[in-house]
């Protein structure tokens, strides 16, 4: 075990990076930032913020000195780099797992060789695979391979011709075309997963999207199918873990589709979907983080009370359409029983930049979710996008 006060070390300074900071110092462990924003809100909360970029080997031989353990807030990292670390210190989840998860294509073939559901897809590495792709993915959706998120990097296509149009857009970047499926709905799993191979799952939450971005997600999923299938899911989870010879906490979000579920993509670290975990469960996912880190037992992951998490994004600073940001009015957040709000300290409010995210607790688990959408219209989250 890595005892406190040892020094960790994550790579990426935003809110995730932030998360863990706070985690491990409760815990009574020193923290350290690898960051190329001076202005990080990580870096803004650890004891020690190294302004590099990720690749820079000064700044990695640095941070392999001054840690007992590194770990990552994001799969954007280059593999690489986790890997020079890996050399000197621990590092969790290794760069062999990061690899996988930040490209899609890298993440698609790991799904099809060890037989786990997934949409139908192929690869687009250049413009003749467009050509070549079989008709029945299409109509699709094209992703770039690597960082697209939040809606970013993924273009509806209908035909042959909005596919390599789309792929031009994207500059001839490595893609992945999937097939256009009929959803039922969209779940995710967290999940924490030490280094003797021993797994806790989170409950499942169902997610709901808007304009590509996680608008809000509710644990224990409502009942119906998705409650049906958390169990599945949970099980899926905990083999793409095991076959990755992960440790530290995972998510993965799925799809059902006529009962059927399939992945959709593998987070190697903290997921958007399970803040609620900072307010409804015994052990949130930060500390598990911090946990398989450190090879410390896992802790009891059981929630106590039902949860809606809403994310806050940077939409809100501009209401009806301002060309000004203007902070939004929290006290109608903060003036209702069960309601826990979560400011990041970003102080660049952007459209579709997730700013911040409040939680609802309570015991019925409809009454909480009744709460948190009446919370979300209150302060000016609308549905006029979808």
């Amino acid at each position: 075990m890595i005892l406190p006060p040892a020094t960790l070390g994550v790579l990426g300074g935003g809110q995730l990076g932030r998360y863990f900071v706070l985690a491990a110092r409760e815990l009574g462990y020193r923290t350290l930032v690898l960051d190329p924003d001076p202005h990080g809100i990580a870096g803004a909360v650890a004891d020690e913020h190294v302004v590099a970029a990720y690749d820079d080997a000064v700044a990695l031989d640095r941070v392999a000195g001054r840690c007992a353990a590194v770990t990552t807030e994001f799969e954007s990292v280059p593999a690489a780099a986790l890997a020079r670390l890996e050399r000197a210190v621990p590092v969790r989840p290794g760069s062999a797992a990061v690899a996988i998860c930040q490209d899609r294509s890298a993440e698609k073939g790991f799904l099809r060789r060890h037989d786990l559901p997934h949409a139908p897809y192929a690869d687009i590495l250049r413009e003749e695979d467009c050509e070549h792709c079989a008709p029945t993915l299409l109509p699709g959706i094209l992703k770039l391979a690597r960082c697209g998120y939040d809606g970013k990097g993924q273009a509806r296509v209908a035909d042959r011709a909005g596919l390599r149009a789309a792929f031009r857009d994207f500059g001839a970047r490595a893609c992945v075309l999937e097939r256009l499926l009929p959803l039922d709905g969209e779940l995710s799993v967290v999940l924490a997963r030490d280094a003797a191979g021993n797994t806790r799952c989170f409950p499942a939450t169902a997610n709901h999207h808007r304009n590509g971005i996680l608008d809000r997600s509710i644990a224990p999923a409502p009942e119906g199918a998705l409650t049906d299938a958390a169990p599945r899911a949970q099980a899926i989870a905990a083999v793409i873990a095991a076959r990755m010879d992960y440790v530290g906490t995972l998510g993965v979000e799925f799809f059902l589709c006529g009962g059927e579920l399939l992945v959709n993509e593998i987070a190697p670290r903290p997921h958007n979907s399970g803040h609620y975990t900072l307010d409804a469960c015994v052990t949130n996912q930060f500390e598990q983080q911090v946990r398989t880190l450190c090879g410390l037992p896992l802790g009891d992951t059981d929630a106590h009370c039902a949860a809606v998490c809403v994310n806050l994004l940077g939409d809100l600073w501009y209401p009806d359409g301002a060309s000004v940001p203007r902070e939004p009015d929290w006290r109608r957040l903060l003036e209702r029983p069960g309601l826990r709000l979560h400011l990041y300290g970003k102080d660049q409010p952007r459209p579709g930049r997730k700013m911040g995210h409040f939680t609802v607790i309570g015991r019925d688990r409809h009454e909480v979710l009744l709460a948190a959408m009446a919370a979300r219209a209150a302060i000016g989250i609308r549905d006029d996008r979808s």
